[in-house]
């Protein structure tokens, strides 16, 4: 099969061919990926950040937001059968430990990340198991949601989080309405009848954010955090999201966070770096945020399938996966993701 592989970081991924995987034990699912999302983390992991986190043997295959259709499964897998069209929750989960029973898989004590550290799915292949398969609504394409897989459902799992903090009259403030933040402002709009500010540098996203029904949207130029704290009336927001988390953003949505209000970091980058008084003085939460669990990504496809929640996509071929990266990594698919179609 072709497949997109990091040999080494800080150099260009290769689209190569490589043996299949072959389903071998009783759990597996074996997936033929019809999209596979472009995802900054993707970015991050090439140029090494990721390196000590995942120990992943070089050279393997990136890609962890897929979609696609049931190949083949192994003995024991009845959820799920070939011809079955599925989204993949990123996390090969054990379904044993004290996490997987509290539904909170994401922290499963044995699980692998496929894109991460083993084999992903940029690639005509892949590799899983059948504690991660969701299948899809009849309306829905895999090329329409593979990015829902990771992108939305870090951006649902944050706004989950925070809905019992978000009462009628309250304010949240996003920042970033890029690939994850307009999947978070779809969110927010569809759980919580908060006031939302929407906070981006691109005009282009910020246009997207209004259309899809934000209430205030506020450029980047260095003016944003007064304007939005006089939108506030001064007090900043109960919740800030912050779909950044590098430039200086960290800095920002602290200042944003009213008393006792909650910053949720998402994106990730930067540092946060606040004197533990002030912690303590104004009484405010840093709330970190890491995917989602399988039952945040089923919710997620209801709503999708409902039509509460869209994507914005440019697709590219498997070939074209180094152009999709040089692509969002230099910023033009504002407001959207890449989506590479094997």
């Amino acid at each position: 099969m072709r497949a997109v592989r990091v040999h080494e970081y800080g150099q260009r991924p290769v689209v190569e061919s490589v043996p299949d995987p072959v389903v071998s034990g009783p759990w597996d699912v074996l997936v033929e990926i019809n999209a596979a999302g472009v995802c900054r983390t993707d970015l991050h992991i090439v140029e090494g950040q990721w390196k000590d986190k995942s120990g992943v043997e070089l050279p393997y295959v990136i890609g962890h937001e897929n979609a696609g259709t049931v190949r083949e499964v192994g003995s024991a897998v009845s959820n799920t059968a070939p011809g079955d069209r599925v989204i993949l929750h990123p996390l090969v989960t054990c379904g044993l430990c004290r996490a997987c029973r509290s539904g909170d898989d994401v922290h499963c004590e044995s699980s692998t990340f496929p894109g991460i550290n083993a084999d992903g799915g940029m690639a005509e292949l892949m590799l899983t198991n059948a504690r991660a398969v969701v299948r899809l609504d009849g309306g829905l394409e895999p090329a329409d949601v593979a990015a829902l897989a990771d992108a939305g459902l870090t951006a649902y799992h944050a706004v989950r989080k925070a809905v019992p903090l978000l009462h009628a009259g309250s304010h949240v403030v996003l920042i970033g309405a890029g690939g994850l933040g307009h999947i978070g402002l779809q969110s927010l709009l569809a759980m919580t009848p908060a006031e939302i500010t929407v906070i981006d540098r691109s005009q282009e996203a910020l246009d997207l954010a209004s259309r899809l029904g934000a209430h205030h949207v506020l450029r980047a130029d260095g003016s944003q955090v007064a304007t939005a704290l006089e939108i506030t009336g001064g007090r900043g927001a109960h919740v800030v999201l912050d779909f950044v988390g590098e430039g200086g953003t960290e800095a920002e949505g602290l200042a944003l966070t009213r008393q006792a209000g909650s910053y949720f970091v998402i994106g990730y980058g930067g540092r946060v770096e606040i004197p533990t008084i002030d912690v303590i003085s104004r009484e405010i939460n840093v709330i970190g945020n890491l995917v989602g669990s399988y039952n945040d990504l089923d919710e997620l496809m209801a709503l999708t399938a409902r039509g509460e929640v869209s994507l914005r996509t440019r697709t590219y071929s498997l070939d074209e996966a180094l152009d999709a990266l040089a692509d969002l990594d230099a910023g033009r698919i504002p407001g959207g993701r890449a989506i590479l179609v094997p």
